[in-house]
């Protein structure tokens, strides 16, 4: 049998974990990753180090690293996928090159939303941070920068500002919710992490956004918000979320809403065409909702998935386990995961606060089972808990050690023998 032929459009988190699962399970096929960008893949949650100087450019490279090592993986860099042609099973480059495959996964990621709304974009000093060249960029634009503004309440912005402060910059974030992180919880969740943020130097604004930025010959020089309020600057990160790479795909072709629609295998709508990670349209486990996650673990996971169907054996992926964070900002470890949104619902909910830690559990409304939880300042044992969300358990007779704190795994035990 002729060996197959493996193309991966997109080279970070799921395309290069889908690249290493492949060459895990067949050996002889040729594995071919192509991606737009001119550096070779990175690990992408390490981008604010970089600017942070922490973290030298050498240190992002994902390949021959940890479970990257595999080898026979042919990268093509600054190459950008233009179509698909699914009858022929070929993949038309920018460059002109047409690439037969057997299989293809598309794994193109995501790009940064940018309002707009928002004029003087064009002014030197403005960045993303989704890239590598925006790091680099923009660790040299902190050298002449003593002051930043963050548009965007996220944690990737929240990680950039506070790369900015060990540089010595006075960093301003803007956010037009209520709260920072409050895709990852309700404002009466954040109080704790505020207070961090506080604390440690960082100026919040919510409830505006920003107009105009303002700028000259040297780049930026300040934000216009919308309430009229100028704030001055050298720099302006915007983190106001990411949109699926899906413009260079033939919606008539391949089901996109949003994203790349997938099945539990990662198969798209066409033959032998999967998709991974950012760009890909998967389902909530806990809601049975479409989702698109923006997590570099699910992207991992969800590239392996695909990887190992790809090359022939079946794998069924899990589900995009809702939000799912666990992560610190200003030395406050927190840990975010399913649903954690719960105003104006039924959905019974449990809250325990104290001046070093918080916990919020949510049931469902008949409090049968655990469909979320944030832990914020103490995340002991966050992982039994998430154990039971993701496995649907009932239960029962353990709801108060879940309530008070007094989870172990003998409980999780007794509650699988039960079922």
């Amino acid at each position: 049998m002729e060996s197959r032929r493996y193309v991966i459009v997109g080279g970070s988190a799921a395309g290069m974990a889908a690249a290493v699962a492949i060459r895990d399970h067949d050996p002889h096929g040729s594995v071919r990753v192509l991606s737009d960008e001119a550096d070779a893949p990175y690990f992408r949650p390490l981008i604010p180090f970089v600017v942070s100087r922490k973290k030298s450019v050498a240190d992002m490279f994902l390949q021959g690293r940890g479970p990257y090592r595999a080898q026979g993986i042919e990268l093509s860099l600054g190459v950008r996928a233009e179509r698909i042609d699914s009858p022929a099973r070929r993949l038309v480059t920018d460059h002109g090159e047409t690439i037969p495959y057997d299989r293809l996964l598309i794994a193109t990621g995501s790009r940064p939303n940018i309002p707009a709304g928002i004029s003087g974009l064009e002014h030197q000093g403005v960045f993303a941070l989704r890239t590598l060249e925006d790091a680099r960029q923009a660790a040299r634009r902190a050298e002449e920068t003593t002051r930043a503004v963050m548009l965007g309440g996220g944690l990737l912005n929240l990680k950039a500002a506070f790369a900015l402060l060990e540089r010595g910059i006075e960093v301003t974030l803007v956010v037009y919710s209520a709260e920072v992180l409050s895709q990852l919880m309700e404002p009466a969740d954040a109080l704790l992490i505020r207070r961090a943020l506080d604390q440690a130097g960082l100026r919040i604004l919510t409830g505006c956004s920003a107009g105009h930025i303002l700028g000259g010959d040297r780049g930026v020089s300040g934000v216009v918000l919308d309430d009229g309020r100028e704030l001055p600057c050298q720099m302006v990160c915007i983190g106001k979320g990411v949109r699926p790479n899906t413009e260079w795909l033939d919606a008539g072709a391949i089901k996109v809403d949003r994203g790349v629609v997938v099945d539990k295998h990662t198969h798209a709508s066409i033959p032998d065409v999967y998709a991974a990670g950012d760009v890909a349209v998967t389902y909530d486990p806990i809601t049975g909702a479409p989702i698109i996650t923006g997590l570099w673990t699910n992207a991992v996971e969800m590239g392996r998935c695909a990887g190992a169907n790809m090359a022939g054996y079946p794998s069924v992926y899990g589900g995009t386990f809702g939000v799912l964070n666990a992560t610190q900002v200003a030395r406050m470890p927190f840990v975010s995961m399913g649903i954690v949104h719960t105003a104006g619902t039924e959905y019974e909910t449990w809250c325990r606060g104290s001046a070093d830690a918080y916990r919020k559990l949510v049931f469902t409304p008949d409090g049968d089972r655990l469909v979320g939880a944030l832990f914020v300042g103490d995340i002991t044992n966050a992982g039994l808990y998430r154990l039971v969300i993701r496995e649907r358990m009932q239960v029962g007779g353990m709801k108060r050690q879940l309530v008070d704190h007094r989870l172990h795994y003998g409980h999780l035990l007794c509650a699988r023998d039960r079922g």
